[in-house]
């Protein structure tokens, strides 16, 4: 391992750390809002098992290559390689992946300002100030620019810290504290008129629909990225964790985690919609679909929270720290991909590595928002419906083609003496080689066409 390059001091730092990359806001508005249009448990039962035949498979090719490297990923994708070309090829899926991650904190950075404007806005409007909160809600640029940076200067001192007392210590903090959050609210809800209809449509299956070819790709899609995949943030926390460790069962605890935070957040999303229903706040769009995303949350449940009167002011409050939370347990892992890059490959010190990209990335933040009816979307459709799952599929292909099998057996003899007999080395390498390139294959298909 490079000196000076830092290490996960426990598992369970490590488990929590990479749960918190993959806990993103898409586990708590995207997934539940899906499940509900698309046959509630049926989507929920077709999640769970693509979660584990796609995403942890695909997880465990970033995990094991990035352990195997302990390096970036240009590094580790060029040095699992076994010629000049697929050398080369790697070196660039790996530049690709660096610049991807850096797009998407440029938007997530965005988003998650606003979570925190949002988070703000209710205990000093509860105070008087109502001009303040209106201004952390509006749309202004001075607004949107300030909270961005804010929020980026929150990321950026995190990952100064480095690995241990920056990324795991703050992980350790922040994860606990999402899921009693994430707990406590969804216990509220479920005591408030309108939840059990909610809870209907979120666990009764509507098995009609369970062969449905846009509920399969929707839960294909969901369990893909629902765990951070194919921008190389896996990779890089697996370069950071100890050769002691036994890679198949951390990254089931990863996944499982993962899973758990998305299906727990139907508990508080689905039900919360039918009670602001029940309160007279549209929850339908005109096609008849559930309103999602930053219709859901930026409208639809503040709607709900001001009919609650103080313990709605309360409610809104947590529930949005809930979401900021989210967001900076993902944006750390984000920006290490490019820090991680620019320490090994220039020799950088952290601190000036960590603000010269999160500048940057601030940066190309401020370009959007500047452009922002052209470029936002733009940028979210580039990255996320296109990069990351073509790279996911050339991380299947280097991981299950380009790796020498000695090679991956080695490394998993690291902890497991006995692995050539494990179930997972009979099974992993060869459905990483066929299998997953295939599934990953159709979501890009799907995703072009």
């Amino acid at each position: 391992m490079a000196a000076g390059r830092g290490e996960f001091k426990s598992r369970w730092g490590f488990i929590l750390a990479a749960a918190g990359s993959a806990v993103g806001l898409g586990n708590i508005w995207g997934f539940p809002t899906q499940a509900a249009s698309n046959g509630g448990a049926a989507f929920v039962l077709v999640y769970l098992v693509l979660a584990f035949v796609l995403a942890y498979p695909v997880l465990m090719a970033e995990l094991l290559i990035g352990r195997h490297a302990h390096g970036n990923a240009v590094a580790a994708l060029r040095g699992i390689s076994n010629s000049r070309l697929s050398a080369g090829i790697g070196a660039l899926t790996g530049g690709i992946g660096i610049l991807m991650a850096c797009l998407i904190l440029s938007f997530y950075g965005i988003v998650a300002g606003w979570i925190l404007g949002y988070t703000a806005s209710f205990p000093i409007e509860a105070l008087g100030f109502t001009s303040a909160a209106d201004w952390l809600i509006g749309f202004d640029l001075s607004r949107n620019i300030s909270l961005m940076v804010l929020f980026m200067f929150m990321t950026i001192g995190i990952v100064v810290g480095g690995v241990h007392d920056g990324i795991e210590r703050w992980s350790t903090r922040l994860m606990p504290a999402l899921i009693v959050t994430l707990i406590a609210l969804a216990l509220y809800v479920l005591t408030l008129d309108g939840a059990s209809a909610g809870l209907k449509v979120y666990l009764l299956p509507d098995l009609s629909r369970i062969f449905s070819g846009d509920l399969i790709f929707d839960a294909l899609g969901s369990a893909f990225f629902s765990l951070s995949l194919g921008v190389g943030t896996m990779l890089i926390y697996g370069s950071y964790l100890s050769d002691k460790e036994n890679l198949p069962s951390t990254g089931a605890q990863v996944a499982l985690i993962d899973v758990g935070i998305a299906v727990l957040a139907g508990f508080l999303i689905v039900p919360a919609m039918f009670v602001a229903a029940e309160r007279g706040v549209e929850i339908f769009d005109a096609r008849g679909a559930l309103l999602s995303e930053d219709t859901l949350i930026f409208n639809v449940l503040p709607a709900l929270f001001e009919t609650l009167g103080l313990a709605g002011t309360f409610m809104a409050t947590a529930f949005f720290a809930l979401l900021g939370v989210a967001s900076l347990t993902s944006s750390i892992s984000i920006l290490e991909v490019p820090v991680a890059f620019l320490v090994e490959q220039f020799n950088w010190p952290r601190k000036r590595a960590a603000l010269t990209a999160g500048a940057l990335i601030a940066t190309v933040s401020g370009i959007v928002l500047m452009n922002f009816d052209v470029l936002f979307g733009l940028v979210v459709t580039l990255t996320t419906r296109y990069g990351q799952p073509i790279l996911g599929l050339m991380l299947c292909i280097y991981a299950g083609w380009v790796w020498r099998q000695d090679s991956l057996l080695g490394e998993l003899k690291k902890t497991d003496a006995a692995a050539e007999t494990s179930l997972f080395f009979r099974i992993w390498p060869v459905y990483v080689r066929f299998v997953c390139p295939v599934i990953v294959g159709s979501i890009v298909i799907r995703s072009i066409l």
